[in-house]
């Protein structure tokens, strides 16, 4: 059994805080440390190297945004997740591009919470890959975000064979591993095989930057089929 991942949580409202560290404290989940600020919570990831960052993404100083491109810059194998109040944020579409591994409502249950927290220290993404293609359509070609695209993005494509490239295309339309098999009649194993590749080749964090790098290089359009 893998050990629980340690955790920093940032977010300015102090409450949020107590609230997340009791209820991860409880289910066995080591709290490393908490940051009321976009600037602390870099300093204190970088001091702690805790596996897995809670985010918030509005915070005074910096917001959570920019925290998250500074942190993955100096420490990629870092997971975060953004905290927002609502699921279509469009900031959270600009984290997943910068690297983020999803996003989890700040109403969030429990469970859920401690359920996604350790799904996305195994080194998961969090984000069902529909609710990845939601924000990429609706704010992909309005909302770029400033500075080098996500990582992978302008990646040589030629890289990938006929199958993988079938792959890619397929996990940009929201289809999951066991779908990817029916759909392609193969193997769930040699599905994750073709998936593991993709994200090798492409330098992907996790399956939320891959669906976000469909739409990226056009292999999968707003609004297609």
């Amino acid at each position: 059994m893998n050990a629980a991942p340690r955790v920093l949580i940032a977010d300015d409202q102090e409450l949020v805080r107590v609230g997340f560290r009791l209820i991860l404290t409880a289910r066995g989940i080591d709290v490393a440390g908490e940051a009321a600020d976009g600037e602390q919570a870099v300093a204190e990831a970088l001091r702690l190297r805790p596996d897995v960052v809670l985010m918030d993404i509005r915070m005074p100083v910096m917001d959570g945004l920019e925290a998250t491109r500074r942190l993955l810059a100096h420490d990629p194998h870092c997971r975060v997740i953004m905290l927002t109040t609502f699921d279509l944020d469009r900031y959270v579409y600009a984290a997943l591009t910068i690297g983020a591994s999803g996003f989890l409502l700040k109403d969030v249950t429990p469970e859920h919470l401690a359920a996604s927290v350790r799904l996305v220290g195994t080194g998961d993404a969090l984000l069902a890959p529909s609710i990845t293609r939601r924000l990429v359509e609706r704010f992909a070609a309005a909302d770029r975000v400033p500075g080098p695209p996500p990582a992978g993005a302008h990646a040589d494509l030629a890289t990938l064979t006929p199958r993988e490239l079938e792959v890619l295309t397929l996990m940009g339309k929201g289809l999951s591993n066991a779908e990817l098999a029916y759909a392609l009649t193969l193997s769930e194993a040699t599905v994750k095989t073709h998936v593991a590749r993709i994200f090798t080749k492409l330098a992907l964090r996790d399956r939320a930057q891959a669906v976000v790098v469909a739409y990226e290089t056009g292999l999968v359009t707003p609004g297609g089929d």
